[in-house]
């Protein structure tokens, strides 16, 4: 099993970045290996999760937020009873810290071939649409996909 899966990717910088940390063996949300930058500052830690920018934001958002689990697991019922418990403390402090009136969740589950992921390592998006523009789109997250033959 791969770190990442190209067959998801949404632009040419993120599939080069995949192939990247790939080629590296690195799991980019693992603890040590979530990169600190001015475009992407971690917005909260908890004892259990991180949460920054998404780096390749959905289309139509205003906001998007990844919640990246300490723990490499690639389902939330994989997660210790402790870090399920801080998920709604984490989510909570986000929703208070940014004012959010509205959002939405987004989690993959499971084998991310199959779940329209990149990566092998739990993340929740949360995404709030840019509803001010005139010209606002839903956004959409795939939540599915056919792995290619390999």
């Amino acid at each position: 099993m791969t770190l990442y899966y190209l067959g998801n990717f949404r632009t040419e910088e993120q599939r080069s970045e995949m192939q990247r940390l790939e080629a590296a063996g690195i799991c980019i949300f693992c603890p040590g290996q979530l990169p600190e930058s001015p475009e992407q500052p971690v917005v909260l830690r908890t004892a259990h999760w991180t949460v920054r920018p998404n780096r390749y934001p959905y289309k139509g958002t205003q906001e998007h937020l990844l919640l990246i689990p300490n723990e490499h697991v690639t389902d939330l019922v994989e997660l210790s009873p402790e870090a399920q418990q801080d998920f709604w403390q984490a989510l909570g402090q986000v929703r208070e810290q940014y004012a959010l009136a509205y959002y939405g969740l987004g989690a993959r589950n499971g084998d991310f071939r199959f779940t329209g992921g990149t990566i092998e390592h739990l993340h929740i998006h949360i995404v709030v649409g840019d509803v001010d523009n005139p010209d606002h789109e839903p956004v959409r997250i795939k939540l599915s996909s056919r792995p290619q033959p390999e």
